[in-house]
């Protein structure tokens, strides 16, 4: 045989019959859980002690509608204060200035150690101090002493009670603790950009508020935003604290009050679990669509996977 004879093809393999693992366990615990959830849906059905046309009659009184507007007013003056004092406090944790980095600490150390319960029942209280706040010129009258004079260096003073009322008192309590918090966030985010970023846009000639602005903050906020939409949360829930100052016209301080007055405290206190439930849902809502807006260009939205695909000819 003069020529060599060509090898025969190769059999194609076998496709293989792939079997997917059997988990038994998952399939026994969701039946649990299933069986456990019917169980609770049952009860909050049944169970006559939940009095739900009472919960329907009564959670949406003009007193309560009051109550969830303080408290979303609450919510928002003490975030945007904490916020706000938050960045400062970041800066000043931030700086090269030692008495600067140990002011800011000492702050942050006292405001994350103390409840905000204890905060604002002590903030009720302050009038205990004084009786009155007096502003004017310091060491006026111990000047007018020593020249037999009689001058008062007040230049106006507030009574305690009309300044420190029970929703400034707790709305204290909740921003200069809320103000620590959003301190340390605002810290991890600016510390998350990378420096040489920085330095890039100093070598070309930006300012330092057009590289925060430009540069610092649009890559921080991806690091800053999820932690403070659940601190708004947080704080939106923890406005209840302030039913102990008291404030009189705070939701959960109403819905309280008509079932103690009508001797109904247990539905009352579950019409508060779905207050709090509905409105802390909206912010979670709002929560989501700030993160993707944010995550835009990044390699967790929709978009930045879709142009990878393209990029690698994925069609």
């Amino acid at each position: 045989m003069t020529s060599q004879q060509e090898p025969s093809e190769r059999a194609r393999p076998e496709t293989i019959q792939a079997v997917p693992v059997r988990r038994p366990g998952r399939w026994v615990l969701a039946a649990v859980l299933l069986v456990l959830a019917s169980q609770f849906v049952h009860m909050l059905v049944t169970n006559p002690k939940f009095q739900w046309s009472y919960i329907v009659d009564n959670a949406f009184r003009p007193p309560v509608i009051e109550g969830v507007r303080t408290s979303l007013l609450l919510t928002v003056l003490a975030m945007v204060i904490g916020v706000v004092m938050g960045i400062v406090i970041a800066i000043m944790r931030l700086s090269d200035n030692p008495i600067l980095r140990g002011v800011a600490w000492l702050y942050t150390w006292f405001f994350r150690a103390v409840p905000r319960l204890v905060l604002a029942i002590l903030f009720g209280n302050m009038g205990i101090l004084y009786a009155e706040y007096s502003f004017g010129l310091p060491f006026t009258e111990q000047f007018a002493d020593l020249l037999g004079v009689d001058v008062n260096g007040t230049l106006f003073s507030v009574d305690a009670t009309t300044l420190l009322t029970g929703f400034m008192a707790g709305l204290l309590a909740l921003a200069l603790s809320e103000a620590a918090y959003m301190a340390e966030i605002v810290r991890a985010g600016l510390l998350s950009v990378d420096p040489g970023q920085t330095e890039a846009a100093a070598a070309l000639g930006m300012s330092k508020f057009q590289i925060t602005r430009r540069i610092v903050l649009p890559q921080a906020m991806r690091v800053i935003l999820p932690p403070t939409g659940n601190e708004t949360i947080a704080m939106l829930k923890d406005t209840s604290l302030v039913a102990y100052v008291p404030v009189t016209n705070e939701l959960f301080f109403q819905l309280q009050a008509i079932g103690n007055r009508e001797f109904q405290t247990f539905p009352m206190l579950v019409a508060a679990c779905l207050w709090y439930l509905a409105l802390t849902s909206v912010l979670l809502v709002g929560q989501y669509f700030l993160e993707r807006r944010f995550a835009r260009g990044t390699g967790t939205s929709g978009q930045a996977k879709l142009r990878l695909r393209i990029m690698k000819g994925d069609h």
